[in-house]
């Protein structure tokens, strides 16, 4: 590791990633040193061939975390535990044919949601929360929206009682953004999934967990919990992070003004460019070498850490040639993974339908919506792992609630 490692945290993460990772890649190259919390050495690739390269080789760069170099200088207490966690069994740092099986355990369980099901949840509960501030005339579309629709709605399929929901908010939040509450909300998240597991376990229902309880294969009751706790962080805050995104891109960009009125077609493109330039998840720990190797001119070392920069791949300009261009239709972004550990296609259709359900309702609902506060002024969450607002500042003709839909 270089002595002109780039510290994974600050700032400049919030306000300007996108320039940040220009400035990465111009002077370190598609594979750049890197520095965790408390000075810990680590590789992020920011080259989309590269990410390719690593995502596509399980065996060298494998999803195995007992192989990093670094444990022995890892404090009990480190933040970042929760998202690069040792000896834990699920489905993230399974690896081979195991991984594949509960992959596809989890990848069934999650197509056994009906989709008009989950159109109506979705609809349910968004307009269950714009009921709550349509008729006072403005909103924060993240704080009493978008950080609360996913978790409902994954909530009511996996099992959980509505009520638990809010709860779930304030863990998740807590362990992904990696801070001082970050093992307490890890702590809250294994708690509420363990019980919800153990409950279906004796009394099996129609909805997700006990689908994958089910599952052939002689899936233990711990790989379940593990991989639901999995599940629900992966599946609520990207999404309401590409909810907040979507919604801040239509407010402030001319291109998308039709979708404001009706417009469906809009509403897609824009998602999709969230995908590309605004990415919810960012950057993903991510890889371990298992020897030594060459990537991009660097030498790395056995057991080394590589972090994915989903978001600086994105955006090489070896692949994007005119960042200019609308990104239309293609979907070659690496927003939901690639390779063997890449989103699970069941998980991302629920995804795209809870967010895509959940701007719809606000275009609905709220009308002549507009943003309350200059656009420079918004803030991201201080975060090096995923990009959302802290909030969404919106005013808009009052309007009543529908209550009771």
């Amino acid at each position: 590791m270089t002595s002109d490692a780039v510290p994974l945290s600050g700032s400049r993460f919030q306000a300007e990633p996108a320039r940040l990772y220009r400035e990465i890649r111009r002077d370190h190259g598609p594979v750049a040193p890197v520095l965790l919390d408390g000075g810990v050495p680590a590789w992020l690739v920011v080259g989309y061939r590269e990410l390719h390269q690593v995502t596509g080789d399980p065996v060298l760069y494998s999803r195995d975390s007992s192989l990093w170099n670094q444990w022995d200088s890892i404090p009990a207490d480190w933040p970042l535990l929760p998202m690069i966690g040792r000896d834990q069994p699920s489905i993230l740092y399974t690896v081979g044919e195991r991984h594949r099986e509960r992959a596809g355990m989890i990848g069934k369980a999650l197509a056994g949601v009906e989709p008009a099901l989950l159109r109506r949840h979705c609809e349910h509960f968004a307009d269950e929360l714009i009921d709550a501030v349509c008729s006072t005339g403005s909103a924060d579309l993240v704080g009493q929206y978008a950080m609360l629709l996913p978790v409902r709605v994954l909530a009511r399929l996996y099992g959980f009682s509505d009520d638990q929901s809010s709860a779930l908010v304030t863990a998740l939040n807590d362990m992904i953004d990696g801070r001082e509450r970050a093992l307490e909300g890890q702590r809250h998240l294994a708690t509420s999934m363990a019980e919800l597991v153990a409950r279906r376990a004796a009394e099996p229902a129609d909805d997700v967990v006990s689908r994958m309880l089910a599952a052939p294969g002689g899936f233990t009751v711990e790989e379940v919990m593990q991989d639901l706790m999995v599940m629900t962080a992966a599946g609520h805050q990207p999404t309401a992070d590409w909810i907040g995104n979507s919604l801040r891109l239509m407010l402030t960009d001319d291109r998308f003004a039709a979708s404001l009125f009706g417009g469906r077609h809009s509403v897609a493109e824009a998602m999709n460019e969230v995908l590309w330039e605004d990415a919810p998840t960012q950057n993903v720990a991510g890889r371990w070498t298992s020897r030594d190797t060459q990537l991009a001119g660097r030498h790395i070392k056995a057991g080394d850490l590589l972090l994915l920069g989903l978001q600086g791949a994105n955006a090489d300009p070896q692949i994007r040639t005119d960042t200019s261009e609308l990104t239309g239709g293609n979907s070659a972004h690496f927003s939901f993974g690639h390779g063997d550990h890449r989103c699970p296609f069941p998980a991302q259709e629920i995804a795209e339908v809870i967010a895509r359900t959940a701007i719809e309702v606000v275009l609905d609902r709220l009308p002549d919506i507009d943003l309350a506060v200059p656009a420079e002024s918004l803030t991201r969450r201080p975060s090096p792992w995923l990009r959302g607002l802290t909030e969404l500042p919106v005013r808009f003709t009052p309007t009543p609630a529908l209550g009771g839909n």
